[in-house]
């Protein structure tokens, strides 16, 4: 246990970029991650070896409300018909779909064939 204990001021998150050292031949080498904010330029040199790096792009990780779950729920038949949509289901045995939900559309229809 700590003797004193100091509370630690809370920084805004800063995003986390991925940089990779650029090799002779243009190929990427070793890759590391760094804390950094937005206004400051992107690093041209490794901060410890002065190698050349660039900046590797990635998918952003966007904390959302989208799990399966809430997914499910919101397309959930009440939701779906309240919404002004009309959903069918396709039975497995006969190929026909059938209107669960919503009142516009035929009750059941059967797809095409080729």
């Amino acid at each position: 246990m700590l003797a004193h204990s100091k509370e630690i001021p809370s920084l805004p998150p800063m995003p986390i970029y991925v940089y990779e050292v650029v090799q002779p031949d243009g190929s990427g080498g070793e890759r590391f991650e760094l804390a950094q904010s937005m206004k400051e330029d992107a690093l041209r040199v490794h901060p410890e070896s002065g190698q050349p790096v660039r900046r590797v792009l990635q998918i952003p990780h966007l904390s959302t409300k989208h799990t399966p779950g809430a997914t499910r729920s919101k397309l959930d038949n009440k939701n779906v018909e309240r919404a002004g949509f009309t959903k069918y289901e396709r039975d497995k045995l006969t190929g026909t779909y059938h209107r669960v939900a919503g009142h516009n559309g035929p009750e059941s229809f059967q797809r095409p064939t080729d």
